[in-house]
């Protein structure tokens, strides 16, 4: 058999003690990156596994993790039973964010490391060691989240030179105890598997991910509903087909009942308020969709009459169900 191909890969792996959560974001020139790579059980710790990955450090790592095992421990002990170790890399944190990371002398140039506290960068077939060291300033250096650290390293990882056969598939994961969906430790599983900037792609289908199922937004942001903010979310509505109201920046009950609408058909659930205040992402992406409907109604030829002239939300045109069909008299003998 040929041997597998190898992940010419940067990844972060890190941990945020305020809330105990465990996370990796990553980088290819290699298809689905995250189906490979990233490892996480919260509680436990994560590890990204890269170059000629070994998959089963992914699940044997997070055994040991279990059992109480610190991040070098973990290392060696998966590093120190592979014949093919020289042509592997991994990077591990543990459940007490202790942190470390492994570089085979086989790995591709340039390959390399850099530890910090409570994280490790560490990629190979790389454009030098200054992707990893730009990784690591910049999860230092930034504000926000763990989610917002960790995108920011890759970014600063890509602007360095990153993976230097270029770019296809980038993947960000985040576990925390029952922080997922209906209760699970999953809290965020985001990738792109192909896609020319797969960096910023992941951003934007993150920043829908963050909308639909996360709750990071500053209260302090919140936009009061009156006046020409009102007005403007009715003129989108009503390009949208939920609303067909006048736009009088009167925000009365046929405008919430609209925006209501909207917001619901566009799983934004956990966005809706009743407080007469609106988040600034759904303003945005509001806008942009309503932009997005005015765009195609001036570059899309309509086939039947007038199709071009009603919003996506708008109620279908005539009549209701189909009828039933009528009964077959039985045939006479």
């Amino acid at each position: 058999m040929p041997p597998p191909p190898r992940f010419g890969t940067f990844s972060i792996v890190a941990y945020e003690r305020e809330t105990a959560t465990w996370g990796i974001a990553v980088q290819s020139r290699f298809i689905s990156v995250g189906a490979v790579v990233p490892w996480a059980e919260a509680g436990t710790g994560a590890i990204a596994t890269q170059a000629l990955a070994n998959t089963h450090y992914g699940p044997e790592g997070l055994a040991l993790l279990r059992k109480g095992l610190s991040a070098p421990e973990v290392v060696r002990r998966l590093t120190g039973a592979d014949p093919g170790k020289e042509e592997r890399q991994l990077g591990v944190v543990d459940a007490k964010g202790g942190a470390a990371s492994f570089t085979g002398t086989k790995c591709m140039d340039w390959a390399g490391h850099e530890v910090g506290e409570g994280f490790a960068c560490q990629g190979n077939i790389l454009f030098g060691p200054a992707v990893v060291r730009a990784m690591a300033r910049a999860y230092e250096s930034t504000g926000g989240d763990l989610l917002d650290r960790l995108l920011a390293a890759l970014s600063a990882g890509q602007r360095e030179g990153g993976d230097r056969r270029g770019m296809q598939s980038a993947a960000l994961l985040a576990v925390r105890a029952g922080a997922g969906y209906g209760g699970n430790d999953r809290w965020v599983d985001v990738r792109v598997d192909d896609h020319p900037s797969p960096i910023e792609e992941l951003k934007r289908v993150f920043q829908l991910y963050d909308m639909t199922m996360l709750s990071r937004e500053d209260p302090a942001t919140l936009l009061a509903i009156d006046g020409e903010l009102a007005a403007n979310l009715q003129h989108d509505l009503g390009i949208l087909g939920y609303y067909s109201g006048r736009f009088t920046g009167a925000w009365d009950a046929a405008s919430q009942t609209a925006f209501a609408r909207f917001v619901g058909e566009h799983n934004f659930e956990n966005k809706q308020r009743d407080d007469g205040k609106v988040w600034p992402s759904i303003v945005q992406y509001l806008r942009v969709r309503a932009q997005a409907e005015s765009a195609r109604r001036t570059t899309t030829a309509p086939i039947v009459p007038h199709a071009l002239d009603r919003g996506p939300g708008a109620a279908p045109n005539g009549g209701g169900p189909s009828p039933p069909e009528p009964k077959k008299r039985p045939r006479s003998k």
